[in-house]
Parts: structure tokens; sequence; C-alpha cells
């Protein structure tokens, strides 16, 4: 409090501070510029955001729990009247302390790059790109960063804050060389020898840091400000983002973060009351009353009556896209009709509060296979060929299976959106998925019904089951407007959760 009443008395230091004694990036040219070394910062050059509170939130809730996440929230009143270090200090031991070390991994890994992606600065990484050799120096802890930053903008070093660690916790303090400087960190680094460009924030602490090198630019306010020229959009990552792992669904500022523990309560009591209405009441009533609480449910085209032409048979296979757990059940909802979903992993929570049929695969292909024309022989059948859900506009590759079952194959674009919380988790408990799902202010559920496939693109007029499975995959695609991958099932979990995703029954 007391600096900032120094610098309201020195109107020139404020001046200094927005007007930064070197160029803007903007004004740095890209060309020629491969063999360069280009130094910088996360904190306020490559990333837009002014705050890296967000982030250290994001540990405490996904890493850690409910209760860490409020207690870094309550304490954002007092990290705003203290200065740069004494905060950083304050928010890592509160986001650390006794956290294990496979929690932060797990974060690291899955959670945390979908946001520093979305807040990358185009134009800073448009500079960093255009460069041969990175370094990253950063009073942010080194295990917050280092994983997003070598996996996605292929950094060569990484020099941050190092935590102290017991066993297999952090304790929430700083290893002997404290808070990183990034003027000594570089100096050590580089030695005599200095880097050719230097890239920061506006503020004073960082013009000395840049000033070590050849050429040095600064990220000003209104570079990072949400225009059009800075903004990352999706097309522009330098990595596919197809799989991402949390609860949040929103950067944890603190406002946002505010907004989201006092929307709790009632979100939960709503979630209930959804859920509940969901599983006692019929279609109807429940598809008019989900809609009042505030559930966004559109249903595009309309339902497949089955050919009466076949003496033998067999009920209509709707082959879905994977959103959430709740896919079978809002097209049951829409359809108004009951159907059996099959799947390959679901809790035994899920099974008892499932509104409807359930049946567990088995993953032996001749044994799923008897099963589903068991079933169909039985009725209508849904399926989600992918085995797991996807958040990103990207599809999974199609199991094949389905399409040796069945003639009548009715292919249904499922989309949902949040604002809130994911109802899908691959590290946590699934069978909460659906109460984080329903718990969101006002969910969106589209359901687009395509029409049924013709005879000659089926395995019954001499097409194979694979392209079947590929055809289907891409036509459900286009509906949605996402893109078709190979990726498969495990290629998820592996990613996210360092296992295959069986759900081990007890």
């Amino acid at each position: 409090m007391r600096n900032y009443g120094f610098f309201l008395r020195n109107p020139s230091l404020r001046t200094s501070q927005q007007n930064p004694l070197f160029p803007s990036v903007t004004k740095c040219c890209l060309e020629g510029r491969g063999s360069h070394t280009l130094v910088c910062d996360i904190d306020g050059a490559l990333l837009r955001s002014q705050s890296f509170f967000p982030y250290f939130m994001l540990v405490a809730f996904e890493g850690g729990s409910i209760f860490r996440a409020f207690l870094l929230l309550l304490s954002w009143p007092f990290l705003w009247v203290l200065d740069s270090e004494l905060r950083f200090r304050v928010m890592i031991f509160i986001s650390f302390c006794g956290l294990r070390l496979k929690d932060m991994e797990s974060v690291g890994r899955s959670v945390l790059p979908k946001f520093y992606l979305e807040n990358l600065n185009l134009q800073v990484y448009e500079l960093w790109a255009s460069t041969g050799s990175r370094v990253v120096f950063t009073s942010v802890p080194r295990v917050m960063v280092e994983g997003f930053l070598k996996e996605y903008l292929s950094v060569n070093h990484v020099i941050g804050t190092e935590l102290q660690t017991v066993g297999q916790y952090f304790t929430g303090l700083l290893s002997g060389s404290g808070l990183l400087v990034k003027c000594s960190a570089l100096k050590e680094f580089f030695g005599e020898k200095k880097p050719d460009i230097g890239l920061g924030s506006s503020s004073l602490h960082d013009h000395h840091f840049i000033s070590l090198c050849k050429e040095s630019y600064v990220v000003t306010n209104e570079d990072s400000k949400s225009s059009a020229s800075s903004v990352m959009t999706r097309d522009k990552y330098p990595k596919p983002l197809v799989f991402h792992d949390g609860r949040l669904a929103f950067l944890p500022s603190p406002w946002a973060t505010l907004s989201m523990f006092l929307w709790l309560p009632l979100g939960i009591v709503l979630a209930i009351y959804r859920l509940c209405i969901g599983i006692f009441l019929p279609y109807k009533m429940a598809n008019l009353l989900g809609v009042w609480s505030g559930i966004d449910i559109r249903l595009k085209g309309n339902d497949i009556n089955p050919s009466k032409s076949d003496n033998n048979r067999k009920g209509v296979l709707y082959v879905c896209s994977h959103r959430t757990l709740l896919d079978p059940v809002f097209l049951c909802t829409t359809l108004g009709k009951p159907l059996t979903a099959v799947t390959y992993s679901l809790s035994k929570t899920s099974e008892i509060i499932a509104p409807i049929r359930t049946v567990r695969l088995t993953r032996d292909r001749k044994k799923d296979g008897e099963t589903m024309q068991r079933l169909l022989s039985e009725g209508d059948l849904v399926v989600c060929p992918e085995g797991t859900t996807c958040r990103e506009p990207y599809l999974l590759r199609f199991s094949s299976l389905f399409a040796e079952l069945a003639d009548e194959i009715v292919p249904v674009a499922m989309y949902t959106h949040v604002t809130m919380f994911y109802g899908t988790t691959a590290s946590g408990l699934k069978c909460l998925d659906p109460i984080f799902f329903l718990m969101n202010p006002r969910p969106s559920y589209h359901v687009h019904v395509l029409g049924k496939l013709p005879k000659q693109l089926t395995c019954a007029g001499g097409r194979s089951s694979c392209e079947v499975a590929n055809y289907i995959q891409k036509q459900l695609a286009d509906a949605l407007g996402f893109e078709c991958t190979t990726l498969t099932r495990r290629d998820k979990y592996m990613m996210l959760a360092g296992n295959e995703g069986v759900v081990q029954n007890k």
C-alpha cells in the first residue's frame, strides 16, 4: 500500500510505466529470425492474461479440492494489496501445500494446456515461431508451465521457480534458490553471450531483464487486449487440442470463481431436480420440465420408422457421436420412446440411476456382437462407436462392429454446450459426470437425427464394415462441423489419465 501511495505521489513514474522504453512487439520484423534466440516470460508476454491467479486457481481446484480453491479465493482481496513477489509466494503456498506430485503432473498435462492455448497472444506467438531457439525465464513455478511449453510450443529450455518437495508431496514453500530472478538467471544461463531477442511486459521489472538482449521488445496492455490481432484462434494453434480434462469450463478469474461459488448451492439443487424429472417422469413431461428448468433441448430431423418389408425385422440402430454419458438419455427423451444403450465402461452408480436400459459390453468382439444382435432383435438400440466422449470439435475413430449387425442404421449428431462445468472426466469420478453437466445454469443438448443410411451404403449392400463406419463418421462430422481423426479411446485415456479407461468393478 505504501508503494501504491508512492506512485500516486510521483506521476512521472506512472508515465514511465505507461510509455515503455522499448518498442512494441508489433514493430518487430519477423523475417530472417531462423537462427536467432528468443528469451521471454510466459506471464505478461506469451499469455494475454493480466494475472496468473486463474492458473493457480486451476491447480487448486483441479489438482487439490474445492476447499483449497475456496481458500485461494478468500485470499484474493489480501493478494491485491501485496507486492508481486509476496503475492506469488502466498498463491504458491495455498495452491501447492500438501498437493501430490502426481496430481500436479496430471493438471499440467491435461488441464492447463487448454487455458494456456486459449490465452496465447497471437502477435507474440508469430515472433516466437519465427525464431530458431527459445528460452523461457519465469517466476511462475516450473512445474506449472514446462509441460505445456515443451509439448505445444517446442521451447528449448524452461528456467522457473523451483518448489520444495517432501516425498511425493509439495510443501508449498520455495526451494533454497527462492523466487526466480530473471536477470540473474539469464546471466547465469547465457554467461557473456547476449540473446538475440528479449521480450517482456511493459512493467519496469521486465525492462532490466530484456535490456540484456541485443534487441528488446515489450508487450503493452493494448497488445494484450482481446483484439482480433492478438487472439489465438483454434485453426492457428501450434498443435491441435483434441483431449483435455478437468471440470471447469471457464478461466477461473477471481470474479468468475466467486460467481461459481455463489451459484454452487443452487446448482446442486437444480441438478438433483433435473436428474429426478429425467428418471421418474414420462418423456414428454420430462422434456417440458427440463426446458423450463433452463436446459436448452433441440431436436432436428424426424424419428425413423423401421422398414416393414422384412419379416425378420430387427430394431433400428442409432449411431451417435459421443459428448456425455447422457447422450442416449436425451435421445430417448427427444424421440419420446424407450431405447437400449450399450456401453464399454460405465460406473455401477450410473447404471443404477440411468432412466433407460443399459448393457455393458465386454470388449470381446464375438461376445459383444452376439449381445448387440440379441438386443436388436428385442428393439431399437443406441451405440456410440467412438467408445468415449470428446469435448472438442473432433470425432474419434469409429469401431466398425456396429456396421456388421444392422441394415437399418440411423446416424445421430449430438452436440452439447456448457458454460461452467464439464460433464465428462478421464481421471475423476465418472458417477458425478451427469451431476456436473446438470449443474450448469443453462446446459445445451442439440440432437440432429440424420436420414437412414441407404441400403447400398451398408454391409447388406456390399460395403465393408470399415467403409460404413468411416462414411458415418464423415457424415456426422459434416453435420456438426467437426473434424474426423483416427485417435481412439485408448489414446485419450493414456494421454489424460495414464490408463486405458476401463472402470473396474470391485
